[in-house]
């Protein structure tokens, strides 16, 4: 079996409500680009990307000059072929490697007749845990949904949430306001769910003194982690060291070489697997396997997916033997999905494992075209364009925090 051919599709598809990130962003769509490979036995194998547009795509079909020809099967000569770790432009391609390889073990897959966690060693478990992952949005005006920004509506979002899907692990998205206004939304969803454990991402937003603060104001909560409270290894060493909670990062461990330093130096407690950052679904398994090895936690990060690239997290999540926290996924979010069937269901809060081979998923062809067109006439969105916080960097000191790190 040969590839034959590599077709690279950019889509928008809407949310409910447009969120907000800590790094002055705010949008109401995901952008991504979905990956398809033909082979010469007429079996097509699906991926996808974070992104788009006409860089993503030339990326994609520039991958053509290496892979016409290629057999499926040979992972590792498509990795070594595609990001040549030992040069400088690994991490470029990481991503790009990530959507053929997915595609390349949905072939596999549907050739032997087995589903991609069966490859990868079989799976412990047939459905995988979501966390609610709650973030501060604007108001949709066709939709309805959203404004969430205070405690009272941020519990009571979750509660839709939990109506709807059943979720016992809550994540607050902060950063957007001060870390005074994450705390007390944080305490008020752990008082409104006492059963539920709770997590906080400000997605790095903080120095170093105001992350320490917030851990001593919620440190009596059931946290399951502080996730990224500050940037880089050496400001993530620093907070850990004087918390007393597990911290957790997407940010700064996302290659084997920053794991290995991450771990010599005990700079992060839990390291969140990633199947596009890592470079694919095989990097983040075997990532998983180091983490077991040294006793390091671990959990499966959402980078704002489809339904292709949740099937892979699903797959990611039912082979590692160390999960012990629930995934996150912005999944819930979506208006609509690009896999027949529409949108997976959650169920008690847990998305069941795909049963077909391969990742389990088919593209709908007609919503393909239809979220292309929405991307041809919207375009990009602008990331950093949040209309309420036009200077989002340039954080004003606070003197509060000042001594908290002596």
């Amino acid at each position: 079996m040969r590839i034959s051919d590599i077709k690279a599709t950019t889509v928008t598809v809407p949310l409910e409500a447009p969120l907000r990130h800590s790094a002055g962003a705010h949008w109401g769509r995901f952008v991504r680009t979905i990956v398809q490979v033909y082979t010469d036995e007429g079996l097509v194998g699906l991926g996808e990307m974070g992104g788009g547009g006409e860089s993503a795509e030339a990326a994609i079909t520039g991958m053509k000059q290496y892979l016409l020809g290629h057999d499926p099967f040979q992972l590792e000569a498509m990795r070594w072929k595609i990001m040549n770790p030992t040069a400088s432009l690994y991490n470029n391609r990481m991503q790009i490697h990530a959507a053929l390889e997915f595609a390349c073990l949905d072939i596999m897959g549907k050739a032997t007749g087995h589903r991609v966690c069966d490859l990868l060693g079989g799976p412990l478990r047939e459905e995988i845990p979501f966390a609610s992952y709650l973030f501060y949005r604007y108001r949709d005006e066709q939709t309805g949904a959203g404004g969430e920004e205070t405690a009272e509506q941020m519990v009571a979002h979750a509660r839709d949430l939990v109506q709807k899907h059943g979720f016992k692990t809550h994540k607050l998205k902060g950063g957007v306001f001060p870390p005074e206004h994450d705390v007390a939304v944080l305490r008020a969803l752990a008082e409104a769910f006492p059963e539920a454990s709770v997590r906080l991402d400000p997605n790095a937003i903080w120095s170093v003194e105001e992350a320490i603060w917030v851990a001593r104001q919620i440190a009596d909560l059931k946290n399951d982690y502080l996730e990224d409270p500050t940037w880089g290894l050496e400001g993530m060493a620093r907070v850990r060291e004087k918390i007393p909670m597990p911290t957790a990062t997407n940010t700064v461990v996302v290659n084997f070489e920053q794991l290995a330093t991450c771990i010599r130096n005990k700079a992060v407690d839990v390291i969140l697997l990633d199947t596009t950052f890592w470079g694919g679904l095989r990097q983040a398994y075997k990532a998983g396997l180091v983490c077991e090895t040294f006793q390091w936690g671990i959990a499966v990060h959402s980078s704002g997916e489809l339904g292709i690239q949740l099937a892979t997290m699903l797959h990611l999540g039912a082979v590692l033997p160390n999960l012990r926290f629930a995934a996150d996924a912005h999944y819930h979010h979506l208006t609509d999905d690009l896999i027949k069937g529409g949108k997976m269901a959650y169920h008690n809060g847990q998305i069941s494992l795909p049963t077909a081979p391969g990742l389990g998923v088919e593209l709908d062809e007609d919503k393909l075209a239809e979220y292309a067109e929405l991307y041809k006439k919207l375009g990009s969105y602008q990331y950093d364009r949040d209309p309420k916080r036009p200077g989002w960097y340039a954080v004003q000191p606070c003197n509060e925090y000042a001594q908290l790190s002596d």
